[in-house]
């Protein structure tokens, strides 16, 4: 396990009344922060690894940047903590947000600009993207399977993108705003359309993360996990399919069940 992920620690464990020392793997965490053109953003805290994805993909989620030929340039100083992005271009919404960060409910301590009432009055997405309910079992399994730091370490939330076939990005972070922001900042650099993908996550789809697949025209969302009820309201307004608690053959569907076809 590369030390960025994980770090080994002395535990104490207590198993039927009896005491044992043993070393065990312990998920690190570490601050992050982005600079953007010279200015200081916002600090992230988060799995210390694909920082130049999770920069990406948080200023993709929070309209900064709209495509990677916008960046002209990218530098990680992964022994300082920093991330440097330069935009060929000032954005006027940059300079009004540095120092007005909003912290979220999400785990890791997300961080998120946007204004939810705004994006309420979005447009619709308009794609009419369906899948097998079986499908939907098998991707869940798989973004399960690839897991690896969770299964070592239980402290991380899991993110993938993927087609009706099969898993296209994988990512694990202990905050599920930052591993989501990780797959969209793959997408970016692999430049793939996402409006034909569906996200899947092992974390709870709050607003947040309902947005953030919303601003990438993701009409499906699945996970181990429940939805909030403000998320409902956004994925009914915005023509999202969410599904909640994908386990084995079971699926909890809250919105636009039309996409789930059950055979």
């Amino acid at each position: 396990m590369e030390e960025k992920r994980a770090v080994q620690k002395n535990i104490t464990k207590i198993r039927d009344g009896e005491l044992e020392e043993l070393c065990d793997l312990i998920t690190v965490e570490a601050p992050v922060t982005i600079y953007l053109n010279g200015n200081e953003l916002v600090t992230l805290l988060c799995t210390p690894e694909k920082l130049d994805q999770l920069a990406l993909g948080f200023l993709r989620s929070e309209g900064m940047l709209s495509k990677i030929d916008d960046v002209e340039s990218i530098r990680v100083r992964e022994e300082e903590g920093l991330v440097e992005v330069d935009l060929k271009k000032e954005t006027g919404l940059a300079e009004k947000l540095y120092g007005k960060r909003t912290l979220t409910s999400g785990c890791g301590k997300g961080t998120v600009f946007f204004n939810a009432l705004y994006s309420i009055r979005s447009s619709p997405l308009t794609g009419e993207l369906k899948i097998e309910a079986a499908k939907v079992g098998e991707l869940m399994d798989a973004l399960q399977q690839r897991a690896e730091l969770f299964k070592t370490t239980g402290g991380v939330h899991s993110a993938a993108l993927a087609d009706q076939g099969k898993i296209l990005f994988f990512c694990e972070d202990i905050g599920r705003h930052n591993a989501i922001d990780k797959i969209i900042g793959q997408c970016l650099q692999a430049g793939i359309p996402t409006n034909d993908k569906i996200m899947v996550s092992s974390g709870r789809l709050s607003s947040e993360i309902l947005l953030k697949a919303a601003k990438l025209k993701i009409q499906l969302l699945i996970s181990r996990a429940a939805p909030t009820s403000l998320s409902i309201e956004l994925a009914e307004s915005l023509n999202i399919t969410l599904a909640g608690f994908v386990r084995g053959k079971r699926i909890n569907l809250y919105t636009h069940q039309w996409r789930i076809v059950n055979n």
